[in-house]
């Protein structure tokens, strides 16, 4: 399987389990992310693990879907600028996907305009799980650096939860909270 199915040119990074709960069947996941374009991300997540003991959502028809994160799904938070406001991303392995606005942390949230997905593929075989994601987000400053967290939630068919991320800033799982957004994107270099 090709782990990098947009060929980002960006490293890999390794997001961790939160030391709270168990990894279950998850073995490693990484993510790939970049800015094609000043309005576009680009992600790769990939999962390795015991796919049979991961629970993924099927297919659907893509496009927006709430409450994605009670499942498995692929999330990055990000920030623009030194205010308190920040986007969340919602990436599940459905092909559904959701982005919202925040005003600060956890409150004042919108589903914003000026946002949408290019694309929500996703391969898999055995032990890998591939979800490749580019969004258009016409509403964050495309002049800025983004300031931006990267997550998952991975659902077992034990019942277990696993919380992985960049960073885990607090006692309990949270991927909201203002120092899980570690990595930094500039906008790209002009042509």
């Amino acid at each position: 399987m090709q782990a990098r199915t947009t060929g980002a040119p960006g490293p890999l990074h390794e997001l961790i389990c939160h030391p709270a709960g168990a990894t279950g069947p998850v073995t490693r996941l990484t993510v790939s992310v970049f800015r094609p374009e000043p309005s576009v991300l680009a992600l790769d997540y990939v999962l390795t693990g015991d796919l049979f003991r991961v629970l993924v959502p099927g297919p659907t028809v893509p496009g927006r879907a709430d409450d994605l994160w009670r499942h498995t799904c692929f999330e990055a938070f990000i920030r623009t600028g030194a205010g308190p406001g920040y986007h969340e991303v919602n990436l599940s392995p459905s092909g559904a996907w959701a982005v919202y606005g925040f005003d600060d942390y956890r409150q004042g949230r919108t589903s914003p305009d000026g946002v949408a997905s290019e694309s929500v593929l996703r391969a898999s075989d055995d032990d890998h799980l591939a979800l490749t994601a580019i969004l258009r987000l016409d509403d964050l400053d495309p002049a800025m650096s983004w300031s931006v967290g990267l997550s998952a939630v991975v659902e077992d068919a034990d019942g277990g939860i696993a919380y992985w991320a960049l960073t885990h800033p607090s006692a309990k799982p949270d991927f909201h909270h203002p120092d899980s957004f570690t990595l930094t994107l500039p906008p790209p270099e002009p042509a």
